[in-house]
């Protein structure tokens, strides 16, 4: 876009993007969407990175979060009149917004949100919300949350105003709601986002993500939970005094969070604020003088203590790239190999294939999910070793690269296990690494084939490097030690069950009598 100043409308970067009917009306809107309604963002992440590498866009992402929970922040302390407040809601904010960390245009969004509450509860420069509101429309699909904020405090405005209650005028918050509504619809879909977004919920695509499935309410408690139970008890608690706006913020943001799992941050936003301003006791009323200034203090100081902690543990301050996610030595061999044709990659590798790569070879599918029935193809090809050949050789893909374990469950896909059977003769593994798999059908004389040994080197590698980058997500050894099991190598299993077992998430009896099992049979 910043080269050729123009919209990336039809994708130049995927060659299945527009392939095969659209899959229900109005698909077609929808991918013009998907490609062009970040344009601004995506331009100014391009901008920060080229002035400053990915050191520039790890502050940039950074700089966006910390505005969003110091807004948080300093609402609540501003209502309770207490920084103790404003630190705790500050870092409950922080609890949700850090499983949002991605580099991705949302996070303008949670921003926007902060800044439009921010503004019209100071009652001063509205003006400013419509330019915002021009800005947020060619940033991120969530604009419409700025109209949203801003009719909700003008519709409080105007029942307050006929209990004959003290507040704003509400004539005036009205003209900036409509106006910022006029100002959204300047952006290359126009007034037809409210559509788009209902057509998502009717996408198969959409509800295979778990960003857009629902949050879980009940189980063990964490962060979102906990505060959206906690500001629902507090408003109940104290519902004389709550403000009517509170009331139609919380009802919105809490109906947005429990409809999609992207949503929680608006949660997590608005509850610590709204608990910090109705909580039954005031913590000035417990504390006072000399007291209340060292819990403050101390306040500070556990702040800079986690801060500092988090750093030395080498989990903060690291203006670096998770490399160690991505396909580089895969993308070093297509490229060094001059591979050409249609190639096949899996879900979560067309992103980097795109930046790396593109728009000389293009990629099967990516995360910008522009096309259903190609996503149904996808899912036909890695889950089902049968229909995958029917389906490849359809789209005459010469080539696959892709990672063998589904992180967050891990699962092994199906189709790494059925190229990596003797029987398959046409495919054959020509590059392996941690990361990524390459296989070529019928590769040419020049270019090395490997041993299909070497696949279950790459299962175990694969899932000891997530866990040792991201010990959370230790399934993939479990699923490798009943694998490994199964097809008799012992070992292998043993190893597996013992690295899962470090790292176990939840008790689990069952893997812990067949990894006691192994042991006695070594």
């Amino acid at each position: 876009m910043v080269e050729r100043r123009a919209l990336p409308a039809p994708d130049p970067f995927s060659y299945t993007s527009q392939a095969g009917p659209p899959a229900y009306p109005g698909e077609e809107r929808i991918r013009y969407f998907n490609l062009t309604h970040e344009w601004l963002a995506q331009a100014l992440w391009y901008l920060i990175y080229r002035a400053g590498g990915f050191p520039g866009v790890v502050l940039f992402k950074a700089l966006l979060l910390l505005g969003f929970c110091a807004v948080s922040g300093l609402l609540a302390a501003r209502r309770s009149g207490s920084w103790i407040w404003g630190l705790a809601a500050a870092g409950a904010t922080a609890s949700v917004a850090c499983w949002f960390r991605a580099d991705r245009p949302a996070l303008i969004t949670f921003l926007l949100v902060a800044v439009f509450v921010w503004i019209i509860e100071r009652d001063r420069n509205l003006w400013l919300l419509p330019v915002l509101s021009l800005v947020w429309a060619n940033s991120h699909g969530g604009f419409f949350l700025g109209s949203v904020i801003a009719g909700a405090y003008a519709a409080a405005a105007t029942i307050d105003r006929r209990l004959g209650r003290p507040g704003p005028e509400p004539r005036r918050l009205w003209l900036i709601a409509l106006l910022c509504v006029a100002a959204s619809g300047l952006n290359p879909s126009h007034f037809w986002v409210p559509q788009i977004l209902a057509g998502y919920r009717r996408s198969y695509l959409t509800q295979t993500l778990i960003e857009w499935s629902q949050p879980h309410l009940w189980g063990p408690p964490y962060a979102f939970n906990v505060l959206l139970y906690a500001a629902a008890a507090t408003l109940a608690a104290a519902w004389r005094r709550v403000r009517i706006v509170d009331w139609l913020l919380f009802v919105a943001f809490a109906t947005a969070s429990l409809l999609a799992f992207r949503n929680l941050p608006l949660t997590g936003f608005l509850a610590p604020i709204l608990i910090a301003s109705y909580f039954p006791w005031r913590l000035e009323s417990r504390l006072s003088g000399r007291a209340a200034s060292w819990a403050e203090s101390a306040a500070a100081l556990a702040a800079a203590i986690i801060l500092l902690g988090g750093a030395a543990q080498d989990r903060f301050f690291q203006l670096r790239v998770a490399w160690w996610k991505f396909p580089a030595g895969a993308a070093d061999f297509i490229e060094a190999r001059g591979i050409s044709g249609p190639l096949f990659n899996s879900y979560e590798f067309g992103g980097y294939l795109i930046w790396r790569l593109g728009p000389r070879h293009q990629v099967f599918i990516d995360g910008r999910a522009l096309n259903e029935s190609v996503f149904r193809d996808y899912q036909q090809i890695m889950g089902s070793a049968r229909a995958s050949r029917q389906t490849l050789a359809r789209y005459r893909i010469g080539a696959i690269a892709t990672n063998a374990i589904e992180a967050t469950s891990g699962v092994v896909y199906p189709l790494v296990l059925a190229l990596a059977e003797p029987s398959e003769t046409d495919w054959q593994l020509v590059y392996e690494d941690p990361q990524a798999l390459v296989f070529l059908r019928r590769p040419p004389p020049e270019v090395p084939v490997l041993s299909k040994t070497r696949v279950a080197d790459h299962l175990e590698a694969e899932c000891r490097l997530q866990v040792a980058k991201d010990p959370e997500l230790s399934l993939c050894a479990r699923t490798l030690g009943y694998l490994f099991l199964r097809a008799g190598e012992a070992e292998r299993a043993r190893r597996s069950f013992a690295l899962y077992l470090a790292h176990l998430p939840a008790p689990d009896p069952q893997a812990e009598s067949v990894y006691r099992t192994l042991l006695r049979a070594r």
